[in-house]
């Protein structure tokens, strides 16, 4: 598991359910959190028995990692001290929302090594944070920022969703402006997605949840753009903008489509050649994490067809474009020998660009991406044709 340099760990815990998420997520409890810290540890233990594991980035995630008290966050970091060469982290994340955390629990962040915090806003909007279900306002954003620049946080992430239900492009540019001004390093924006088995899905299927009309997020997309240009913040993903440096290199491991372990419940996890995920049930995961066993849900084979179709739609994401000559080196044969007609179907559509071998989304092309991916699924013919490339 030499190859692995990133993990990502699952805190299923929140204080309150927002109406749009669909993650592993269950109401805090003390009994609940002290259990599941326990298995988490049983877990990390049986793929990484020996200590002082070097990583270049871990992500702490949820969930709302920060809802454990302040002891278990001392007992959860204390464990990830002992398992993983902290100081050699690149980058160290973890998630809190606004509200979330006092001047005790930013001193044992800081104590501990965490570098980086991803920031869950979503809305600079006291109305429509109450649609969302969220317990945090306006205030508290503002409240919780200059505790984390007292802190000495300075790697900031404000997370942002737009195209919420009933929300004009006007009241969208307002919630930007006022979140830009903050001036934090990196600000990561999606707009609304609609998942299963949230509040918000089921008000869909009743007829009941009013989103903005297509054009309407294409406006706020394209405003979304020019004001973080307008700002010096730079593009580097679809959804992701960044301050020269400040690029997320979690996440960039996932885009690169690089290897990384999945602690927790519902946790997934890339391996060579397959995808774990984690059962999702709390009192399950904590039973079988807890006796020793890897609480596995299932295992999915990734085959070359897998392989290289995420290769292109993860790494296109970014705005710096896909090098083919990352995928000659990673598949031994040329990305045209299996897709010339589509990379010239899209480039007569004005939805890919190339420049020396780099392979980029145009501005209708990040609009369009899904459309775009899509010419990058493999059929059988073209399977056998790897098959028989690779011999």
């Amino acid at each position: 598991m030499t190859s692995i340099q990133s993990a990502y760990i699952h805190i299923p815990f929140c204080k309150q359910m927002c109406h749009y998420c669909n993650f592993v997520k269950y109401y805090y409890t003390e009994k609940r959190a002290t259990e599941y810290l326990y298995a988490l540890e049983k877990e990390i233990d049986s793929y990484l028995p020996r200590n002082n594991n070097a990583l270049g980035t871990i992500y702490i995630g949820g969930g709302t990692p920060t809802a454990l008290n302040k002891e278990q966050l001392t007992q959860m970091f204390e464990m990830l001290h002992w398992k993983f060469d902290i100081a050699g982290l690149e980058e160290f994340t973890i998630e809190l929302n606004p509200g979330d955390i006092d001047e005790e629990k930013a001193d044992i962040l800081k104590a501990y090594g965490i570098n980086r915090i991803s920031f869950g806003v979503q809305v600079m909007d006291d109305n429509m944070l109450m649609q969302l279900g969220r317990t945090h306002r306006v205030q508290d954003v503002y409240e919780t920022v200059n505790l984390l620049s007292k802190k000495d946080f300075s790697n900031i992430s404000l997370d942002l969703i737009y195209a919420l239900p009933n929300q004009t492009v006007e009241q969208f540019q307002r919630s930007l402006k006022e979140a830009l001004a903050f001036q934090l390093p990196h600000y990561s924006t999606y707009a609304l997605q609609i998942e299963p088995q949230t509040v918000f899905y089921r008000r869909h299927k009743k007829g009941q949840l009013h989103r903005p009309p297509e054009e309407d997020e294409v406006t706020m997309y394209q405003i979304l753009k020019e004001s973080m240009a307008a700002n010096g913040i730079e593009q580097y993903e679809i959804s992701n903008f960044a301050m020269p440096g400040f690029e997320s290199r979690h996440n960039l491991t996932y885009w690169n489509n690089e290897y990384y372990y999945g602690f927790g419940a519902g946790a997934s996890g890339y391996f060579p050649g397959k995808r774990i995920a984690n059962l999702r049930p709390l009192p399950i995961y904590v039973e079988k994490a807890g006796s020793g066993d890897r609480p596995i849900l299932e295992i999915d084979e990734i085959g070359i067809r897998e392989e290289i179709e995420e290769e292109l739609m993860l790494g296109l994401r970014k705005i710096g474009g896909y090098d083919e000559r990352v995928f000659q080196r990673k598949f031994e044969f040329p990305l045209s020998y299996l897709y010339s007609e589509q990379l010239d179907k899209l480039m007569k559509q004005g939805l890919l660009t190339v420049n020396q071998g780099v392979w980029k989304l145009t501005d209708e092309g990040l609009l369009l991406a899904n459309l775009v991916f899509e010419e990058f699924i493999l059929d059988d013919l073209q399977l056998e044709e790897i098959k028989t490339k690779m011999l």
